[in-house]
């Protein structure tokens, strides 16, 4: 056993090695001056800020030779939009993108992936920061790591782009010092918020509600939490312990409520909603979140940055956190105080999330004040039109 492992491995290393090697001489050669590839996630999704630019850049500038970089495990999502896509890793894929003018990811490309010096690489990133991010984490628990070398992996990355996009300039700020990030930053708002500003409508909404087959008469709750560095099964597969109490939230709200529980992407959990039919519904594989924001009234979430998106259309959030002592003070840290500063109640029970949802169905919301100067901090720059601004800056380049 432990002999088939450490070939596999060798196989692994040397695997590497002739990929790297090959990059290196493709890369070396004229670029493909209108060949772009975009990576969301990992290749895993058609979503986020990749996608939105990708959208303008279709419509608005036609002309660019297109490729999606995909997680073979996904590509049946991808073909079935009709995208022009190649499998990550592939033969194919490491002439592209040795071959390419320009990389734009939300997530970070591997190390051993040499760039080329042609390329111009668009990091789009993902989330407005709450919690530290890299060369500003204290502590690292995730697995397969350490602290140490967590940090000089990521800031080797961050060292390859070329471009990062902000929302803000308090992200700016963070964005600069965590990733040690001294290139250009460009501070245009997050490009897959625009959809929030072009698409909030009624009639959008029902549209949305016909095709996910969720009842056009029921309020709808949208969960999404984030993952945890320390609850893991292996590298890059993470675990989640629902805490929320489905089945108290459906006696309680099941009347007038439907729950949308959308996972991050890095948790592997299946959850099994069977006993829910009708109340509860599994988001998680739903690729374009920003949807599920606009048909949901209230969002409950924990720390994840997707409340710095949803405060975009002013509604009501919840927080439960109810291991908020051991997150903030042992595995990440947060950038500002956010028990004082969040734009919704903070609780730490499911019988704490009805009873808020009840004070906001009487009209007792008492953070509206909050939320305004929340968006007033964090989502100035949105206005439907920073997939604009980030295409006419990088694209002419």
């Amino acid at each position: 056993m432990i002999r088939k492992l450490i070939f596999r491995l060798k196989k692994l290393d040397l695997t590497k090695k002739i990929y790297k090697t090959i990059f290196k001489v493709i890369g070396s050669m004229p670029p493909d001056k209108k060949l772009v590839v975009f990576e969301s996630y990992l290749g895993k999704q058609y979503s986020c800020n990749p996608r939105a630019i990708y959208e303008h850049l279709q419509t608005h500038s036609p002309g660019y030779k297109v490729y999606w970089s995909v997680d073979p495990r996904s590509m049946e999502t991808f073909e079935s939009k009709g995208l022009n896509t190649v499998k990550r890793f592939s033969i194919k894929w490491l002439f592209i993108m040795a071959r390419a003018r320009y990389w734009v990811s939300n997530s970070r490309l591997p190390l051993w992936i040499p760039k080329p010096k042609h390329t111009l690489y668009l990091q789009t990133w993902h989330g407005t920061p709450l919690k530290r991010l890299a060369a500003d984490m204290e502590e690292v628990h995730m697995p397969g790591t350490d602290s140490e070398q967590y940090k000089t992996n990521f800031l080797s990355e961050s060292a390859r782009w070329d471009f990062l996009i902000s929302p803000n300039r308090y992200s700016t700020d963070i964005f600069r010092r965590a990733f040690e990030f001294n290139k250009e930053v460009i501070e245009s708002g997050y490009p897959r918020n625009d959809i929030l500003y072009k698409e909030d409508s009624s009639q959008r909404i029902s549209e949305l509600k016909r095709k996910l087959g969720i009842p056009e008469d029921k309020n709808i709750i949208l969960y999404a939490p984030t993952w945890r560095d320390n609850e893991f099964y292996s590298v890059g597969k993470y675990k989640f312990n629902l805490k929320l109490d489905l089945e108290l939230m459906q006696q309680e709200l099941g009347n007038e409520y439907v729950v949308l529980l959308r996972m991050h992407y890095l948790i592997s959990e299946n959850l099994d909603l069977s006993s829910y039919n009708g109340f509860a519904y599994n988001m998680s594989s739903y690729e374009d979140i920003r949807e599920l924001y606009l048909l949901a009234d209230l969002l409950i979430t924990d720390y994840s940055s997707v409340f710095f998106d949803y405060a975009n259309l002013k509604k009501p959030m919840i927080f439960y956190v109810y291991d908020i002592e051991s997150y903030r003070d042992q595995l990440r840290g947060f950038y500002f105080d956010f028990e004082k500063e969040a734009p919704g109640p903070l609780v730490k029970s499911t019988k704490g999330i009805i009873e808020e949802i009840k004070k906001i169905e009487s009209g007792e919301f008492l953070y509206k004040e909050r939320l305004e100067a929340f968006y007033g901090q964090f989502c100035y720059l949105e206005d439907g039109n920073a997939s604009k601004r980030v295409v006419e800056r990088i694209f002419r380049t």
